[in-house]
């Protein structure tokens, strides 16, 4: 599955767009999480236990909007963005979004 950031992939064409795809991850900080990052706030610095949780939902997300995809009979996905936010007081959601389309290889 190519994806890209962009509405073009070089090389390639789009030879039908199928619309919207989508993968959904929420996931809950833990407690130790939560007494880490407090006691991190005070003195600054990374928060590697949210970093690591937040990389691992975008891979997921990611694993899921390209499932979706190619349900979608896709083999490519253009635009691709992420958005996040917070879920109650402890979750937080990650979701990577894009245009499916089918594409083929340009041949010169």
């Amino acid at each position: 599955m190519m994806i890209t950031t962009t509405e073009h992939m070089k090389g390639y064409e789009v030879t039908e767009v199928l619309g919207s795809t989508f993968g959904v991850v929420v996931r809950a900080r833990g407690l130790g999480g939560d007494i880490t990052a407090s006691i991190k706030g005070l003195f600054g610095g990374e928060i590697k236990q949210y970093t690591q949780m937040i990389e691992d939902a975008r891979k997921q997300a990611i694993d899921r909007m390209v499932e979706n995809a190619a349900q979608m009979g896709g083999n490519g996905i253009t635009m691709m963005r992420f958005d996040s936010g917070d879920v109650g007081s402890n979750m937080s959601e990650v979701v990577a979004y894009g245009t499916a389309v089918k594409i083929r290889k340009i041949v010169e």
